[in-house]
Parts: structure tokens; C-alpha cells; sequence
């Protein structure tokens, strides 16, 4: 069918190609528009499907005793257009109730089918070239944003394009299947039909557009976020809820097996019966997270299964229930698994402040409320879908009730996302600012670093100089820094003290004196610690004043 399609997007088209306009060429003349390429692509999913399980009931009407799914083949064609409703999650009316327990299960062919349809038709609308003509040339973040929202627009055009027919054909569907027994609701195929189809398209005109994670960076960065941690607190929840689910059968195997044994289904009965709790797999893993978050479910009127307690009464014969646990009180160990849905909510707080810092403490425990609070709807969502009716009086009530599990959810993953996040987002501030500090001193550093190095060898110069020049480093005078009344006594200069060497420089005293005086060794170099005050007659000395560079 994939290839019949192909060869119906690459042939002529002269008869669904829009009208060429004035002055436009290229692609533009010969890509089918996108409503069009929508309907055919929901006109493929509705046909294969239908083959699909018109072929299995077909099967099931050969090998089932005459009259089990209607007389003749006009009976066996509305067996499967019922059955593609119901696996739309569409509910029937029957005499004296309803049903709206469908297997979820279900839902994997068609969602299968939409999605190949959306990729069809993104490719033969050419969506990956439709971009818009005209951008804001102001700034680079401009142009961004404006490609960015018309990418999303563009997201949803596709959407439409397939959902709608989509839905129009269902409805249609819904119409023609309608019998004595069961009657669809018409409310239900068109709501369900949409959204299903909706989502399938989007989701893939996006994989055909860019990557998955190219197309997630279309989001505002604040709402990216808040969907990352959503997703990530739904799935713990449901991870945990399936491991519950999975451990309890492990666990209840044997009287499984037994309440299979009692049904008698036969090899062919045996099979249908395994497909059927295969499918309703699903909705058991959405029941074990209904229990872990509190309120838990209902498999009958007057019945709860919670961690506080489990009431039972009579429940259905299906063996997949075997696995439901004693009635009365729940073991304390049980009770652990309440702590699934804070774990959840911790893990979501931190991804929605890493991807998307609050530039305030008291701003990311707010949105870590707003994670907890999506996280509520998607799980009471998928607890409304995962219910539903299966007749009147006694099984008219069937798995979790929705608002329950929103309220509880919301506020345990709300708290500790919450708390998570502003924790989380202190650290990530306070390890910034230090990173910060670090940064600027190693800038300031690396700036002074030359200055630091020409000093060096300035100082290195002067050295060489003055060693060159002869001048002993014992006789070069040493300069006090600051004012003298800052020095103390330890930082002052020492008084030069008279060496015993030392004899008068007056020549003419030399040359009167006796002999013994001209004969002796010649004098040593003048010091320049001690001024000689030639007119002074007594011949007295005068030191240094050590303090004389102050009045400089």
C-alpha cells in the first residue's frame, strides 16, 4: 500500500495539483497541496485498517460458531468497523448500559497507520521547502523566532489536514456500523478520531521536518521544560506501575493459570483470549499507577484496591485478574511504592531547571507547581482512558477515577518538584557565581600576567647594570617606603657606626704631620655614609641622617 502511494505521489497531477500561480515556479507547480495530501493519506489509513481486521474477524467468523459476530459478511464487515472504532477508544451503547472499558492495546494499529500516513504526506506536500517567504530582518533572534513559529504553524496545518477527513470518514464509519446491539457513540468516533489522528500527523510532519531533538528546541524554552519534566515524572510513574503489575503476575501465576484452566478457552479460544489480555496490558500498567499515587482503582461497583486496603466482591472472569491482590489490609512493605510519585516529582523539578534556569530563587519552586500540576492531567488522562464501563449495575465502574488521580498527583509531584527545583536552581545560581569569581580573577591574571613578566625583567636588567657598574649591593642605599612617622624602629634604617679603620681625609693634616703619618698606607676610598664637613675646624663628624630623605 506504502508503494501504491508513492506511485500515486509521483505521477501525473493534473487533476489534485492547485492551480499554478502567476509568476510562481518551481516546486511550487507540481507538489500536491496539503488538504489534499491529507485526505488521501486518511482515505490509506482508513482502508488498510479496515482490511486488516476486516481479514481477522474473518478468520474468527470461520473458526467461531454461526452467529457469534452477525449473519453473513455484511456482519462480519461491521464486526471490524466496530472493532477499528473501539481501537480508537470509542464507546458503545448496549441494552441496559455501555461499554467504555477498551484495551488500549488497541490503539497501536491505528496510531502505527496515522503516523506512516503523516510521513506520507509530509513528503508529498513537501513541507521540509514550505518555509515562509518573508522574514524579520532585524536580528538573527528574530528571524529565528519567526522561522521557529512558522515551523510550528506549519505543524499544525498538517495536523488538521489529516485529522480532519480523518475524523469525517470515521463518523461515516460510525453510521454504517450501527446494529441492533451495539451502537456507537458518534461524539466519542469524532473526538477520539481527531485527537488520534492530530497527533499522529504532527508528530510525524515533525520527524519529517528535522530530528526529534531539533524539533523539541521549537518549543519556548520554558514550556520545553516544563514538558521534559512532565514526561519524565509521567514515565517513572508508569515504569513503576508496570513493574508492580508485571511482579504481581509473576507472584499470582499459578491461580492465573488456574482461572485459565476453568475457562476451557481451546487452542483457538486460548489465543483470542491471550490477544485480548495482551491488549488490556496497558491499562493494567495506568491501574498500577493509579495505585502507587493513592487513590488506586475499581474492577466493580463497591470495590478498591489501594495502598490502604483492598475491598473485593465479585469480579470478571478474565485471568489476567487473578493477580489482584487479597482483600483486606495492605503489608507495610507494599506501602513503600506512595514514595514513587516525590521520586518522580524530585527527578522532574531538576531536568526542568536544567534545561531552563529561573533567573530568581523564589521563581523555580513556582514552576516546579506548574511541572507537578501538567504532570496531574496527563496522568488523569490516561487514568480516564484506561477505564470506563463494561455493562450496567455491577461493572459499571471499572479502573481509577480520573479527578482522583490528578488531584493526588498534582500535589505530591507538585511538592516535590517544587522543592527540587528551587533547590537545584540555588545550586546551579551559587556554583554560577563562583564560576563567575573564578573566571574574572583568572582574567585579571592572565591581564597583569605580561606586566608581572616585563617587571621581572626590568628588575633582572638593573641588577646586570649595576653589577656591571661595580657598585656592591652592601652600598647601595635602601629606600623606606611610606612616610617616616609610618616606620617603626625594626623598619628603619641602621645608624653607620665608625670603623676603626677609619682616619681624617684632610690632606693638608697629612702632609703637616710627622713622618710616620706620610709613610703610612695611603687612605681608604671616601664613605658615603659619613659627610666630612670641611668647615668645620674642629674636626668633628657628622653622620648620615637616616631620615634625610623625607625633607627631599
Amino acid at each position: 500500500m506504502t508503494a501504491f502511494l508513492d506511485q500515486l505521489r509521483t505521477a501525473p497531477r493534473t487533476v489534485l495539483s492547485r492551480i499554478p500561480l502567476p509568476g510562481v515556479t518551481g516546486d511550487d507547480d507540481v507538489r500536491r497541496p496539503l488538504p489534499v495530501s491529507g485526505m488521501l493519506a486518511a482515505v490509506w489509513t482508513l482502508g488498510v485498517g479496515l482490511a486488516v481486521l476486516t481479514t481477522l474477524t474473518l478468520i474468527g467468523w470461520i473458526a467461531a460458531p454461526r452467529g457469534a459476530v452477525g449473519p453473513g459478511l455484511s456482519g462480519v464487515f461491521r464486526t471490524a468497523a466496530q472493532l477499528w472504532l473501539a481501537a480508537h477508544h470509542a464507546g458503545f451503547a448496549i441494552p441496559g448500559g455501555s461499554v467504555g472499558l477498551i484495551p488500549l492495546g488497541l490503539m497501536v494499529l491505528p496510531a502505527f497507520l496515522l503516523y506512516r500516513a503523516g510521513i506520507w504526506m509530509a513528503r508529498d506536500a513537501d513541507l521540509r521547502l514550505r518555509m515562509p517567504a518573508r522574514l524579520p530582518k532585524n536580528s538573527p533572534k528574530d528571524e529565528a523566532n519567526a522561522r521557529r513559529r512558522a515551523q510550528l504553524v506549519l505543524i499544525g496545518q498538517a495536523g488538521v489536514s489529516l485529522a480532519a477527513p480523518y475524523a469525517l470518514l470515521a463518523g461515516g464509519i460510525a453510521l454504517v456500523a450501527r446494529n441492533e446491539i451495539t451502537q456507537p457513540f458518534l461524539g466519542d468516533v469524532l473526538v477520539s478520531h481527531l485527537a488520534l489522528a492530530f497527533l499522529a500527523g504532527a508528530l510525524a510532519t515533525v520527524r519529517a521536518i528535522g530530528p526529534w531533538r531539533a524539533m523539541l528546541r521549537l518549543l519556548p524554552e520554558r514550556v520545553r521544560s516544563v514538558v521534559v519534566g512532565t514526561a519524565a515524572a509521567v514515565g517513572i510513574m508508569l515504569a513503576a506501575g508496570a513493574l508492580l503489575v508485571l511482579g504481581s503476575i509473576v507472584v499470582n501465576f499459578g491461580q492465573i493459570r488456574q482461572l485459565t484452566e476453568v475457562l476451557s478457552p481451546g487452542i483457538v479460544g486460548g489465543g483470542l483470549l491471550l490477544l485480548v489480555q495482551g491488549l488490556y496490558l496497558l491499562n493494567t500498567f495506568i491501574w498500577g499507577m493509579s495505585y502507587i499515587v493513592g487513590p488506586g482503582f475499581a474492577v466493580g461497583t463497591g470495590t478498591l484496591i489501594a495502598p490502604t486496603g483492598v475491598q473485593l466482591g465479585g469480579v470478571p472472569s478474565l485471568p489476567i485478574l487473578g493477580a489482584l491482590p487479597e482483600a483486606g489490609s495492605t503489608s507495610p512493605w507494599v506501602m513503600t511504592v506512595i514514595a514513587v510519585p516525590f521520586v518522580a516529582g524530585a527527578v522532574g523539578g531538576v531536568l526542568l531547571v536544567r534545561v531552563a534556569p529561573s533567573p530568581s530563587y523564589e521563581g523555580a519552586p513556582l514552576w516546579g507547581f506548574a511541572c507537578g500540576a501538567t504532570t496531574g492531567l496527563v496522568a488523569g488522562l490516561l487514568a480516564a482512558l484506561s477505564g470506563g464501563s463494561l455493562g450496567g449495575t455491577r461493572l459499571a465502574a471499572m479502573g481509577p477515577a480520573g479527578w482522583e488521580v490528578m488531584l493526588s498527583v498534582t500535589l505530591e509531584v507538585g511538592v516535590a518538584a517544587g522543592i527540587s527545583a528551587g533547590l537545584a536552581n540555588w545550586w546551579l545560581i551559587f556554583r554560577g557565581q563562583n564560576v563567575a569569581v573564578l573566571r574574572a580573577a583568572a582574567k585579571v591574571g592572565t591581564a597583569t600576567a605580561p606586566v608581572r613578566k616585563a617587571g621581572a625583567k626590568l628588575v633582572k636588567a638593573a641588577g646586570s647594570v649595576a653589577s656591571k657598574a661595580g657598585f656592591a649591593e652592601a652600598d647601595q642605599p635602601h629606600v623606606l617606603p611610606g612616610h617616616w612617622m609610618d616606620a617603626t624602629e625594626c623598619d628603619t634604617q641602621p645608624i653607620p657606626v665608625i670603623r676603626d679603620d677609619w682616619e681624617d681625609e684632610h690632606a693638608s693634616a697629612a702632609e703637616q704631620g710627622p713622618p710616620k703619618l706620610r709613610d703610612r698606607e695611603p687612605p681608604h676610598p671616601p664613605r658615603r655614609d659619613i659627610v666630612d664637613e670641611t668647615d668645620d675646624k674642629g674636626g668633628h663628624v657628622i653622620y648620615l641622617d637616616p631620615y634625610a630623605w623625607d625633607r627631599d
